[in-house]
């Protein structure tokens, strides 16, 4: 039999991401947003990928002060993967628990000093995140496709922002921005010599150039 997802069965009746919801291996987040929740569990990190806000227990929130700093409002936008880990201990027992394999904004692992039990503490160790690399743009395709110069120098900036735009991309970029300048310069209205009084009168209308006297 095939096509049944198993872990849908199992899922706990929780208002939040546990352990359990990583027993099918390691799981990457991206921080939508996170607000207040209460003494014992202070923040809810909600996640874009997941429905139930993720609430690290304070071990992890040190793990993420001291990779990514104490401003938690920075942490939006960033991404984390989270597994079980199922050697964690409540009460003397082994009852698994959530915690951070990597994080992205960091370059390198960083290695977190953190209380085990009471006067037992060992280093924790976080990987840095490595996100598949991003195709970059086809800014010519989006410049030539631009429909004026302020979309063109839009796709300009676009590229020098994320650091794009080379020599080679300016020297193909210039020619379709300076013909898109050609086109939309002002070209002569025809106008009408005073249009109420030579209608009326049966005169043909007369082309004038603005600026000129003709």
């Amino acid at each position: 039999m095939t096509g049944f997802d198993m872990s849908e069965t199992i899922a706990p009746k929780s208002d939040q991401l546990d352990a359990v919801d990583l027993l099918g291996g390691d799981r990457t987040f991206t921080i939508e947003r996170i607000s207040r929740h209460n003494d014992e569990q202070p923040f809810n990190f909600h996640l874009a990928e997941f429905p139930r806000p993720w609430r690290p227990n304070l071990s992890m929130r040190r793990v993420l002060m001291t990779c990514w700093g104490p401003d938690a409002a920075t942490y939006v936008g960033r991404r984390v993967t989270l597994y079980c880990d199922p050697d964690v201990q409540f009460g003397g027992a082994a009852v698994g628990g959530t915690r951070i394999r990597a994080l992205s904004h960091i370059d390198k692992p960083k290695q977190v000093p953190l209380l085990v039990t009471r006067g037992k503490s060992k280093v924790y160790t976080v990987q840095p995140l490595k996100e598949a690399a991003q195709p970059t743009p086809d800014y010519v395709a989006e410049a030539k496709a631009a429909a004026d110069i302020a979309g063109w120098r839009e796709v300009w900036q676009r590229a020098k922002d994320a650091g794009h735009l080379t020599d080679a991309l300016k020297a193909k970029l210039t020619p379709i921005g300076e013909a898109l300048k050609t086109e939309s310069k002002p070209v002569a209205t025809i106008l009408p010599v005073d249009p109420p009084k030579l209608a009326d009168e049966g005169w043909p209308q007369v082309a004038t150039i603005p600026g000129t006297d003709q």
